[in-house]
């Protein structure tokens, strides 16, 4: 860990936070989700690293250590795309590898299909490629209304329900909710954070000096931009029709992660219809994985990714 170098990137107006490890040729671009952050990736960077790749991995906008933009509730997944191919101009990357976990793999997904140029191979953790717009709530979203995503997407609900305790509580509920295999659904008379029994512990693979990074990031951060993106922009049209992603790819499915138990989700990777959109796919199933799979079962994970990796060429 004490090898992975930090910096400020500038990209579009803003700057990034940036973490680095690994001086190989090809390089690796890894996308959080939430409630993530770069360090995530900690055993990810650098097995790639010791595999003699270039690991990068940064702060979305508006995420940790990365500056806000201006106006959040204007933003789109499809900044975040415009933020990836800006982040590899200014790193001097012409070709890149993407790895994207929870909701970084949609804008990695739509940086695939617009910039196929940029990428060599995308590898998704637990989210399949989807295109952002109403089909995506159509399809795999219409869910009880206590349903966290459709709670979250409520203008001014989640921030009152997070104000109610400290960054670190909301971080330790959300990934202790998360961490299982049910989908997060709260009762009429309950909020989200409602659901987290404090007598939980924290997963076996979730330190306390984990738990104590991603808050201090988020302290910094809020939720502000997280909200918007993804969830109350996850409806919103990016303007592209009959997109297909044809570069090899590679999706990684914990089964135990709760999004697979989103209506339609097994169904549209199981019975191939995700490669309608993504013909060149290989789908890898881990039993007991969950939506933190990369951190559950690192080595696992670690060597899937590489044996991937090494497969391609730049």
């Amino acid at each position: 860990m004490e090898k992975i170098q930090h910096s400020e990137v500038e990209v579009k107006g803003l700057k990034l936070h940036v973490a680095e490890i690994g001086t190989g040729s090809k390089a690796v671009l890894f996308l959080h989700g939430f409630p993530e952050i770069w360090y995530t990736w900690r055993h990810q960077m650098i097995a790639v690293a010791n595999a003699g790749y270039r690991a990068i991995a940064f702060d979305f906008r508006g995420y940790g250590l990365s500056q806000q933009p201006a106006e959040p509730e204007k933003e789109t997944m499809f900044d975040l795309v415009h933020e990836i191919v800006g982040l590899l101009d200014a790193l001097n990357i012409t070709k890149a590898f993407l790895v994207g976990k929870d909701f970084g793999a949609m804008p990695g997904h739509l940086t695939t299909a617009v910039h196929p140029e940029r990428v060599a191979g995308i590898i998704s953790l637990g989210i399949p490629f989807m295109l952002p717009g109403p089909s995506v709530v159509e399809s795999h979203l219409l869910l009880p209304k206590g349903f966290y995503i459709t709670r979250w997407r409520e203008p001014g609900r989640a921030e009152a329900d997070f104000g109610r305790f400290p960054v670190k509580s909301v971080i330790r509920n959300i990934y202790i909710l998360f961490s299982r295999s049910e989908v997060p659904i709260a009762a009429d008379d309950q909020e989200i954070m409602d659901l987290f029994d404090p007598s939980t512990p924290l997963p076996p693979w979730f330190s306390e000096e984990d738990l104590a990074t991603y808050a201090s990031l988020y302290e910094k951060s809020g939720f502000r931009y997280a909200l918007q993106v993804p969830y109350r922009s996850i409806n919103v049209d990016v303007g592209l029709s009959d997109v297909k992603v044809t570069i090899p790819s590679l999706l990684i499915v914990g089964e135990k992660d709760y999004v697979f138990k989103f209506p339609g989700m097994e169904d549209y990777i199981r019975s191939g219809a995700v490669k309608n959109f993504v013909p060149d796919l290989e789908i890898t199933y881990i039993p007991e994985g969950s939506h933190f799979v990369h951190e559950q079962m690192p080595e696992k994970v670690n060597q899937l990714i590489i044996e991937f990796l090494d497969k391609l060429s730049l």
